[in-house]
């Protein structure tokens, strides 16, 4: 009996799971953490619209749904567990009227929906498909321009009718990450700037960075008079007060070898003659960096070996102000900050350099205090604070003098302004840096407007192209691949920033996560960066970096094709099924190639997401296309091998990823 009795408990629990396997039921959209699924730049909202407003359409709230912003891609893996997707579609009652809105829905690479133009004030549309069988799904809203601010559009009561218990998961990014560069060299190599600028009776500070086994030994001849070295720790300091032009031998030795490099010291009215490279902690930590994970990124830049491959900035971004005060009235550190000079000289002591952040307006973003006031004194009340949203503007009293004195008495190397950009603001703190008696690198943040280049490479050494960077495709695309029209304005002292480095865990708008970038499109991320004389400043924690992602960032010819001398950002020369083709001129007369497989991104719907089935692409390319004449070697730079002698190349380029070559005229 008890034998029939354990059968019919087990007849019944499998009945039980095949009804229940059988149930439809409704899953809303807005109750995933909506912002993981987005590839898109600007924010989206879940019960909301873009902005945070009741989402309204043709004066109607809807209190389920997505709110999206400009171009908009949300891709979902539904693993066959959907039977339909509904929502009303319309642009937001609160979006610009100026702009149109086309909505699409794709399911395993076809367009199920499409809405056609649509305007505000225009009656919503209704999408209902079937979604039986699908793997993913794809939801795309694009606008006539991407310039217009405010371009909002929701898929309003958004919800999708699944399997079960299932619901919609995310894209898996679960590509082979496969490592590339050999290990280092045991024989000394030099990876600092073969270039350093400084102005004339400002305090100077250059760190040899070395790699090599065993303890490294720094020594340089022809050290002009005022600087000294440090022959443990390779860090030169001092001051020249003579304007010129000064060649210094550099030399590291170990156990086994001794390394040689010139490094040309301009002593002028230049900075930053190559671009920054380090560490910038807000995609890590966001506003709870304090000094204990400044500290601890310090270090992890020294024991994982960033420092001895030439990364030298530690940047703190927001939340890291107090009030104002001191004896100049300036901004000081918060709580989370108890020994900021030691901190600081700290950093230095390691041969690195540090950077801070503040903007120009009343409030940074992330509600801190900012370098105008309503105030004479700068006072920066509570009602302020909770109410940032409303302070982002400049007030009539301006700090911006004792702010960038009390910088420079601090030693900090390095400033990140950030607002809307405009050109009396630049102006100001350009001005304020230049008299603070101390080099300071300048960086201006963000979406610089095109139309002041020239008065951005004046005034500043780098400068935001764009908003804030997401790790997707679609927003690295956006940031670096078009880009190419900042070349005019940038060389030696004025680089065009395209934000941030999204490779390792990041927290890009959501929780900290890895890279939603696939191994091939990391190796495009860090090449293109090389190529365009980018900044390149690590977005993740340095302390959490795994083989894979040290080894994007450790690659010391990548790095010294970013870092080269002459400055040239590579130029887009053609673009052939798909496979952009890139070329830089190098100071040496070598020149850099990269061949970007981008599978002509954004000229179809299905263009804008992974579907998983992507299959690389043969290519082949005569140098004489370049207008190169003669036999080069192709030296493949991640690989650090010379491959082949000739004319021409040809071979695969996987979707999304890239071939990098240092080409090398042989006769």
């Amino acid at each position: 009996r008890s034998s029939d009795l354990n059968y019919l408990v087990i007849l019944c629990l499998l009945v039980l799971s095949l009804n229940l396997s059988g149930q439809e039921t409704r899953f809303y959209a807005d109750d995933l953490t909506i912002k993981s699924f987005s590839e898109g730049i600007p924010s989206i909202a879940g019960k909301t619209n873009a902005a945070g407003d009741s989402m309204r359409i043709q004066k109607k709230t809807f209190k389920r749904g997505i709110g999206v912003q400009s171009l908009s891609v949300l891709t979902f893996l539904l693993d066959q567990k959907a039977l339909r997707f509904h929502a009303i579609i319309a642009p937001d009652d609160l979006a610009n009227p100026e702009n149109r809105y086309s909505f699409f829905v794709l399911a395993d690479r076809k367009v199920i929906y499409e809405s056609g133009e649509m305007a505000v004030g225009d009656i919503p549309k209704i999408v209902d498909v079937d979604l039986r069988g699908a793997k993913r799904l794809g939801l795309l809203v694009k606008v006539k321009n991407q310039s217009l601010l405010r371009s909002m559009a929701d898929w309003a009561d958004a919800y999708f009718t699944m399997l079960g218990n299932a619901k919609p998961s995310q894209i898996p990014n679960n590509g082979e990450r496969y490592i590339l560069t050999p290990k280092t060299n045991d024989y000394p190599r030099i990876n600092s700037p073969a270039v350093f600028g400084a102005r004339p009776g400002n305090p100077f500070f250059y760190a040899i960075a070395a790699t090599g086994s065993g303890d490294l030994q720094y020594a340089c001849r022809n050290l002009p008079q005022g600087l000294s070295l440090d022959s443990r720790t390779g860090i030169i300091t001092g001051k020249m007060n003579q304007q010129g032009v000064y060649r210094l031998d550099l030399e590291v030795r170990n156990s086994i070898g001794i390394a040689k490099k010139e490094l040309r010291v301009e002593i002028g009215d230049k900075i930053s003659l190559t671009p920054p490279i380090g560490w910038n902690g807000w995609n890590s930590w966001s506003r709870s960096i304090d000094q204990e994970k400044v500290i601890a990124s310090t270090d992890a830049m020294v024991k994982k070996g960033l420092k001895s491959h030439g990364w030298s900035y530690i940047n703190i971004d927001d939340a890291w102000e107090g009030y104002r005060g001191g004896e100049l009235n300036a901004i000081q550190p918060n709580e989370k900050f108890p020994t900021w000079q030691k901190m600081i000289d700290y950093i230095h002591s390691q041969g690195l350099k540090l950077g801070v952040y503040s903007t120009p307006m009343m409030t940074t973003y992330a509600g801190y205090v900012g370098a105008s006031s309503l105030f004479p004194k700068g006072e920066f009340p509570d009602s302020i604070r909770v109410n940032k949203r409303a302070y982002r503007y400049v007030g009539p009293y301006r700090f911006e003098e004792a702010d960038a004195k009390q910088m420079a008495l601090w030693c900090v190397d390095y400033l990140k302004y950030d607002w809307r950009i405009e050109l009396k603001s630049a102006e100001i703190m350009s001005e304020a840096l230049r008299k603070s008696g101390r080099d300071i690198h300048y960086s201006i943040s963000n979406s610089a407007p095109f139309a002041n280049a020239k008065d951005w490479a004046r005034l500043t050494n780098s400068y935001r192209t764009g908003p804030d960077i997401r790790d997707s495709w679609l927003s690295l695309y956006l940031s670096s691949f078009e880009n190419e029209r900042w070349n005019p304005f940038v060389g030696p002292g004025h680089w065009a920033d395209p934000d941030m480095m999204i490779v390792g865990n990041v927290t890009t708008g959501t929780d900290m996560h890895p890279t939603r970038l696939t191994p091939d499109e990391q190796y495009s991320h860090v090449s293109l960066f090389s190529l365009l004389a980018a900044p390149m400043l690590i977005g993740c924690p340095i302390d959490q970096l795994d083989d894979f992602t040290l080894n994007l960032l450790t690659n010391d010819e990548v790095i010294e094709i970013n870092q080269d001398p002459l400055g040239k950002p590579a130029d887009k020369i053609k673009t052939v099924n798909g496979v952009q083709v890139w070329l830089k001129k190098l100071s040496n007369g070598d020149y850099a190639l990269g061949l970007f497989n981008v599978a002509n991104w954004g000229q179809t719907p299905d263009s804008f997401f992974r579907w998983g089935d992507e299959q690389a692409i043969n290519f082949k390319l005569d140098l004489s296309e370049l207008g190169l004449s003669g036999t080069y070697a192709f030296r493949d730079v991640w690989r650090q091998k010379e491959l082949i002698k000739g004319t021409s190349w040809s071979g695969q380029i996987p979707h999304h990823g890239v071939k990098f070559f240092r080409l090398m005229k042989r006769l």
